[in-house]
């Protein structure tokens, strides 16, 4: 049994929850699954290759990226091979992003200290400015429409609610936290990383509560997670080549250790059939972990320092992925 330490309120009024399902990926998309993964790779070059960081797959079948080092969002056309790039403000640096029900494109400024909203029909930026500013770093969306994300050196978690453009904060009291990798539970719950305590956090937006947990092994270092179709949550652990499940409901954790030596586990998702993709950043692989076998199978990306720091899952299971050091969109079939 762990011990949950209560830690702090939030900063501001607490909101009203819609309880989410288990299952999804809460970036707009519920991810699909496979039947046979061939380990086929299929890579293509960004028009603007400075530094991509992270993909969303739409609603649409387009696949969106965020171009940190060139302020800009791109959308790429899988069916044409065509690119579309929609430019930002000098030092947006844009991080994370989601894709909402309307299709609109939600993404971190974390240069600018704010959450972005695209709109790829009228090309229309809406910035909603936070509080106290930062740098915002992951986004998801909740069932009711709101933006959850972290803000790592400014050590808070942030709810964006698109209705009013309200923006509130919660301080994360633990110094050096720095959160990172962010999910919500079937109750609604805000789950994220603490990549700097080895510890994860979660929120309740009913009460404003933060509570941590800290991690089976010592110097973890979590770094991305992910909701599983049966309510778990699959975390990464960075600093000790193992991936970690967690049962958001009694704080129960598992883990497992890495197929690859050293392996610098960092993005993870999970597929409708409930198997576990993760980059393994220091081998310039992809793992995929079935919970009912306990294997792993490892797929060889085609080039050396690669650098996936995200993936995602379209609707039909194809697993997409970011080389933020290659500049290079590729898709696992």
């Amino acid at each position: 049994m762990h011990r949950w330490r209560v830690l702090a309120v939030a900063l501001g009024v607490a909101c009203s929850v819609v309880l989410a399902e288990a299952g999804g990926s809460f970036y707009g998309l519920t991810p699909g699954g496979l039947r046979e993964v061939k380990g086929k790779i299929v890579e293509y070059d960004l028009p603007t290759p400075r530094y991509p960081h992270d993909p969303a797959a739409a609603s649409d079948g387009s696949i969106w990226v965020t171009v940190m080092g060139g302020d800009k969002l791109a959308r790429f056309d899988p069916g044409t091979g065509k690119w579309t790039e929609f430019p930002l403000a000098p030092n947006t640096r844009p991080h994370g992003l989601a894709i909402d029900a309307g299709g609109r494109v939600w993404f971190t400024a974390n240069g600018g200290g704010y959450l972005g909203r695209l709109d790829p029909r009228s090309g229309e930026i809406k910035a909603y400015a936070l509080p106290s500013g930062g740098d915002p770093h992951t986004p998801v969306i909740a069932p009711d429409g709101a933006i959850w994300g972290t803000v790592q050196v400014g050590n808070r978690i942030v709810r964006v609610d698109p209705a009013t453009g309200e923006a509130r904060e919660y301080a994360v009291p633990s110094a050096g936290a720095r959160p990172y990798g962010i999910t919500l539970d079937r109750h609604g719950r805000v789950w994220f990383c603490e990549f700097g305590r080895a510890h994860l956090g979660r929120l309740d937006p009913r009460t404003g509560t933060l509570d941590e947990l800290a991690t089976p092994t010592r110097n973890s270092r979590p770094r991305r997670m992910a909701t599983a179709p049966d309510g778990a949550i699959w975390f990464t652990e960075y600093g000790v080549d193992r991936i970690g499940r967690l049962d958001p409901d009694s704080g129960r954790m598992q883990e497992w250790k890495m197929p690859s030596n050293p392996s610098g586990p960092y993005a993870v998702n999970v597929d409708a059939a409930g198997r576990v993709w993760v980059s393994e950043f220091s081998a310039d692989t992809v793992a995929r972990f079935d919970p009912k076998t306990g294997r792993f199978r490892v797929v060889k990306l085609p080039h050396a320092g690669s650098g996936v720091r995200k993936m995602t899952l379209d609707a039909g299971g194809r697993l997409w992925y970011l080389g933020s050091h290659n500049g290079k969109l590729g898709v696992l079939e």
